[in-house]
């Protein structure tokens, strides 16, 4: 029998219990209730805890061009506020009153979009403002609701008030890092973007080589002494490695400037274009060009999407050389073969076929070399038909072979590898369905999608006798002037064909510029070989009959034909007739191969003297002192010598005017605190002038000041723009 009584030991259970029960229930509603009432109380709470560690963010490598210039960087960016309790408006405010003119007067002067009164309004508003726990003024009122860099940021620093310490005076400010491309938009869809408010990358080679640019966090320790937090590092940061890529800044300016003003003459909606070293398959330039409008109707050119990666449409002619290369390659044809296109029209299976001259009579009898010149359509497709027409599939994996599908495997983020399909006549997909006329418009360039990436490098394996290199964005990591990884060009495909038919290829590219359709992209100064492209493609809903006709115009080719060193596509889209791909992308091809060729030029100042005649220089406005030396030196006459004071640094600012066999050079003289004229002279100088006036110089085009918005003769007013137009 047991000694404990169920009795007496249950009651005592079922008490505690209940105690443990009614607990419980009022922790539950205890939670409940700080969930809920009390809320907002804990969360201001919350936000005043200090965390023990915190992260600290390793600086981000940066981008350079192919010759170590900056592309991408990064840089701090600051905004300003005020903290209205801080010690001097805790004890009296007095300071501030007395200061409070010079600090608005001072802001006024560094941000002259907002006056001085403006700005004094905005702080007294937030030295009255009533915050939620009721004590007056803001503990982060914003000075300047807009970032600003470090040297204004200093420059606010400055100001009276603002230049006492921080927990004495309130003047206090976040820190952002910001990423700053010293180019501009150069190269922008390919360099890469970073979100603004975040340390993340979203487009380019910033997202591509994140992992590497990024670096990794380190660790801060935070302990309080004496009432102040204190930071002990724990874990350093390791910042990010540099990346070089293959981009050359002045190729890519050039390119982009070439594309720009053919697109603004013919009106284009879009432009591409890609060059590439022969031998290594760097991307020397990638311009990405598309038409857009602002709410006033006008149209500007951004780079919004590399296209030149990830816009496949049907190529047109560039694409015959690929179905010709195939049947050379085959042995099917060759050079002496006969093509009968007749009058520049003929059936194909039922479906018409023309060539672009089919209204002044077509080409008649013409040989396959001759078909490539002068691009006929009729002669393509006849070839391909007739020897492929009972086996498809064989100039399918002829395509194939020789590289014109080949996926790249490009490291940008939006690379779309190129679809040509294989026969099929049993599908049930519309767009795969394989019909009898399919093969003689495959072997012109339709019922493809094929990017311009793919098309540059088909023809820059051709260039390089038949070795396809990998397109390389990125040469090498380096860290500390150390490389750390290095990516050396990659040969895709050792030969893409046998070398009679890459030979005959080559000499029938030649022949298209000199003799053919594309002489508007050759040249007087070295060979150019390639081929033109005009076709139409679809609109945005996918049909080709909405009204207007939209043609991708491109020219495709290498230079110098003879020892080739460059490949390049020009590609544009735009609605509507005239369009050309010879006479419209081949005029910016040649634009861009002179303008190439030209810096490799390495002549003597010698061999373009000739003693029988006396060039006068075209001398800018500006430092007369600096012209003098230069004029002098190459023994051309001046009206004065200026050179002393500018060996000691002193310029002197006039005005030169050219002569028969002189230059006269005026020294004009400005009036005090007046804006003087700076017409007529170089970026250089003229914005050093204004801004010694104090105003602050906005650039628009190049070349010669042409026009000065701040009138000349007037008085400068510090902080105002002037904008200066350059032709």
């Amino acid at each position: 029998m047991s000694k404990f009584s169920n009795e007496k030991v249950m009651p005592r259970y079922m008490a505690i219990a209940l105690v443990l029960t009614v607990i419980g229930f009022a922790v539950i509603g205890k939670a409940f209730y700080i969930m809920t009432a009390k809320k907002q109380y804990w969360t201001e709470v919350a936000d005043r805890l200090k965390r023990d560690s915190v992260l600290v963010k390793p600086n981000r490598g940066n981008i350079l061009s192919c010759d170590g210039q900056l592309m991408a960087s990064t840089i701090p960016e600051y905004r300003i506020f005020m903290d209205f309790q801080a010690a001097a408006f805790e004890k009296d405010d007095s300071l501030w009153q007395d200061k409070l003119d010079s600090v608005c007067d001072g802001l006024a002067r560094i941000f002259p979009t907002k006056t001085a009164m403006e700005f004094r309004e905005d702080l007294e508003k937030g030295r009255q403002k009533v915050n939620k726990n009721g004590s007056v003024g803001a503990r982060h009122w914003p000075i300047w609701k807009r970032r600003i860099n470090y040297n204004t940021y200093k420059e606010v620093q400055k100001l009276p008030f603002f230049n006492m310490p921080k927990y004495k005076s309130g003047f206090h400010e976040e820190e952002f890092i910001s990423r700053n491309r010293p180019f501009g938009t150069l190269a922008l869809r390919t360099v890469g973007g970073m979100y603004g408010a975040k340390d993340s990358a979203y487009y380019g080679l910033e997202l591509s080589y994140d992992s590497v640019l990024r670096g990794t966090p380190g660790i801060t320790g935070r302990r309080k002494v004496l009432n102040k937090y204190m930071n002990i590092p724990v874990t350093l940061p390791v910042d990010g490695a540099d990346i070089v890529t293959t981009i050359d800044v002045n190729m890519q300016d050039l390119a982009e400037r070439a594309v720009l003003d053919e697109l603004k003459l013919i009106g284009g909606e879009m432009g591409v274009a890609i060059l590439m070293e022969v031998a290594t398959g760097d991307v020397k330039a990638i311009v990405n060009m598309i038409r857009t409008t602002d709410d006033q109707g006008n149209h500007h050119y951004i780079e919004a999407v590399n296209s030149a990666i990830s816009y496949r449409c049907e190529p047109g002619s560039v694409f015959k050389v690929a179905s010709f290369l195939v049947a050379l390659d085959d042995e099917v044809v060759d050079t002496s073969y006969v093509i009968h296109t007749g009058s520049g029209v003929q059936q194909m299976h039922g479906r018409w076929m023309k060539d672009h001259n089919w209204r002044r009579g077509g080409y008649g009898d013409i040989n396959v070399a001759r078909t490539l010149e002068v691009s006929s359509n009729i002669g393509v497709s006849h070839v391909i038909d007739r020897f492929y027409g009972s086996k498809p599939e064989r100039y399918v994996k002829g395509l194939y072979r020789v590289g014109i599908a080949e996926d790249l495997q490009i490291p940008l983020v939006g690379y779309q590898k190129p679809y040509i399909r294989m026969p099929d006549t049993k599908t049930t997909d519309r767009s795969k369905y394989w019909s009898k006329t399919t093969l003689p418009w495959m072997s012109i360039g339709y019922e493809t999608q094929i990017a311009p990436i793919n098309t540059v490098t088909f023809y820059n394996a051709i260039a390089n006798n038949g070795k396809m290199m990998r397109p390389r964005f990125v040469k090498k990591v380096v860290k500390n002037g150390e490389t750390i990884a290095e990516f050396e060009p990659q040969v895709i495909k050792e030969r893409i064909a046998k070398p009679k038919a890459l030979k005959t290829i080559q000499t029938i590219l030649e022949h298209v510029v000199s003799q053919g359709l594309g002489k508007k992209a050759g040249s007087k100064l070295f060979k150019v070989a390639g081929k033109t492209g005009t076709a139409q493609v679809a609109d945005q809903y996918g049909g080709y009959h909405s009204g207007t006709t939209r043609y991708w115009l491109s020219f495709a080719g290498y230079f110098p034909a003879d020892n080739p060193r460059y490949s390049c596509i020009v590609c544009l889209k735009k609605s509507g007739l005239p369009a050309s791909g010879g006479g419209m992308s081949g005029v910016v091809f040649h634009h861009i191969a002179e303008g190439v060729m030209a810096r490799n030029l390495k002549m003597s100042v010698d061999d373009a003297r000739d003693d029988n005649s006396v060039i006068i220089p075209d001398v800018k406005n500006g430092n007369i002192a600096a012209a003098s030396q230069v004029l002098n030196h190459f023994g051309i006459a001046t009206n004065n010598h200026w050179s002393d004071s500018y060996a000691h640094g002193r310029p002197i600012w006039g005005t030169a005017e050219p002569r028969t066999n002189s230059v006269v050079l005026s020294k004009n003289s400005f009036g005090k605190n007046a804006v003087p004229d700076v017409t007529g002279m170089g970026a250089r100088d003229a914005v050093y002038l204004l801004e010694n006036c104090g105003l602050r110089v906005k650039l628009q085009g190049r070349g010669k000041v042409k026009k000065q918005s701040y009138p000349a003769g007037k008085q400068a007013v510090k902080g105002s723009e002037c904008v200066l137009t350059l032709e």
